[in-house]
């Protein structure tokens, strides 16, 4: 529990330096580009336009998802997915594509991590605004279950910053583990929930269930509660609890492992 407090206090305690990381990254990685930072849009739109084609017309014909368009489900669940992602793959690199920095400067090394978690919150927030337009267009109201979205958007923190934190310690020790991580990242694409509606898949009931213990499913079939008022957090609670313990034992081992071998993350590169 200490190993924790310790990490999570390192946050608080150097969040400004946190978002000025961010900020300098994003521009670092799209100051050679003509369009610079609106690539941050562009580039998750025209994957939602070829997705919704290849799904939505091609696969589903248009069909809805229950009394939603498909626009809408797939819009809602596949924003979450690609800030879940992107984060993924970031904070599990952050800290290896950061070394020479680390090398040369004192700083605890856990926010790089989120450093990254939080550079991606500058095209997730846009494409969230989309998501509120293209619910409001086709006549879908807001609704007090709304209000629900900020629970939500703590979970989906709290995964990506104890995964992240672990991941980013596994990839220092065992270099291998960022592309294994690749391809199941892959896989939880289509289990997910995020393009693919799991419980009308045709799927047994206890694969079904199997499905909806993972916590990506978790936060993304919340967001689609929230947008599309559906149900509160609490009455799922047999979920809930289980998606908070997975959560801790993630943290608890990142936590422990990142403490056990940051001092040493040099000479293992």
């Amino acid at each position: 529990m200490k190993e924790i407090i310790t990490v999570i206090k390192e946050q608080f305690d150097h969040i400004g330096m946190i978002f000025r990381m961010s900020r300098y990254e994003d521009k670092a990685d799209y100051q050679s580009h003509y369009l610079g930072l609106a690539w941050q849009i562009l580039n998750p739109a025209i994957q939602v336009g070829i997705y919704y084609l290849v799904f939505g017309v091609g696969l589903r014909q248009g069909q809805e998802v229950g009394d939603v368009p498909f626009i809408v489900w797939m819009l809602i669940g596949i924003t979450a997915w690609f800030y879940v992602n992107s984060s993924i793959l970031g904070a599990s690199n952050s800290i290896y594509k950061q070394i020479s920095l680390v090398s040369k400067m004192k700083f605890p090394v856990s926010v790089l991590p989120t450093t990254n978690i939080v550079g991606n919150l500058s095209s997730y927030f846009p494409m969230v605004a989309i998501v509120i337009g293209t619910v409001l267009f086709f006549g879908i109201s807001p609704s007090i279950y709304w209000i629900q979205y900020i629970y939500y958007f703590i979970c989906m923190i709290s995964f990506l910053f104890s995964f992240g934190l672990l991941n980013a310690t596994i990839t220092i020790l065992v270099r291998d583990y960022h592309i294994f991580l690749q391809s199941i990242i892959r896989l939880l694409f289509y289990i997910s929930g995020a393009i693919v509606n799991i419980e009308n898949s045709g799927l047994p009931d206890f694969a079904v269930k199997i499905l909806r213990l993972n916590p990506i499913y978790y936060i993304i079939d919340g967001f689609r509660d929230t947008f599309l008022s559906r149900e509160w957090f609490f009455e799922k609670a047999t979920y809930s609890l289980i998606f908070w313990g997975i959560i801790l034992i993630l943290l608890i081992l990142g936590s422990h492992l990142h403490m056990k071998f940051r001092s040493k993350f040099v000479d293992y590169i």
